[in-house]
């Protein structure tokens, strides 16, 4: 959540998507950072008794795709051209970028390149009202799991970057105890609901056995 950064993370590298105030949906999203100021994360990601699971769903990918926009927002500077001519998560994952409609074919790009695809790509789905519906008693689409699992599955990609290939400038920064509490929210989050197929996890398998091993 928000209060999790420091003053570097104003810089954001897409605008921030805001919920609401006074919508059920913002009301969700303090339920849910007053349970994460409680500490345990295991907790804190279930669905809450009586709540829709997609609106609990969308509320919480909101809050991730902004998350990460904010610790990415802070590494831009170290995540060029040069340094990243392509998008990978170590030696052996490299991702290339199709989004269906203006990109059909996957195409080799640059990590800065396919992660300014991916969350453009990100906040065209979140700012899609009949997707991510924001009024009460708008139903969610049939296919909005599919959609947001989706989405999962692309914001883990950036987290598998940002650790793979930047952790030492992030731990530069003094901003490895937030890269490491919102990652943890996530996996915790998508292993609740099995919301990422395991095999899409692997380039952080290691750091999702270690971060798990430490809440039992």
């Amino acid at each position: 959540m928000s209060f999790l950064f420091g003053s570097r993370s104003s810089k954001t590298f897409k605008p921030k998507k805001n919920i609401p105030e006074g919508s059920h949906q913002y009301e969700l999203l303090k339920h849910a950072e007053a349970t994460l100021g409680s500490g345990n994360l295991r907790q804190a990601v279930q669905l809450p008794e009586g709540e829709d699971l997609n609106e609990w769903i969308a509320v919480n990918t909101v809050d991730f795709f902004n998350q990460i926009n904010m610790l990415y927002g802070t590494i831009t500077e170290f995540c060029t051209e040069s340094s990243c001519s392509v998008m990978s998560a170590g030696p052996r994952y490299e991702y290339h970028w199709a989004d269906g409609t203006n990109i059909k074919k996957p195409i080799k790009c640059s990590a800065p390149k396919y992660i300014d695809y991916l969350m453009t790509w990100v906040q065209d789905q979140l700012d899609d009202e009949t997707l991510f519906p924001s009024k009460i008693g708008v139903p969610f689409p049939k296919n909005f799991m599919s959609v947001a699992k989706t989405i999962l599955k692309r914001l883990f990609r950036v987290y598998a970057h940002i650790y793979h290939q930047h952790f030492d400038s992030v731990m530069q920064l003094q901003e490895e105890a937030h890269l490491n509490t919102s990652f943890k929210h996530f996996i915790f989050f998508v292993q609740e609901f099995n919301l990422i197929d395991r095999r899409e996890l692997a380039p952080l398998q290691d750091l999702i056995e270690k971060l798990g091993s430490k809440d039992r």
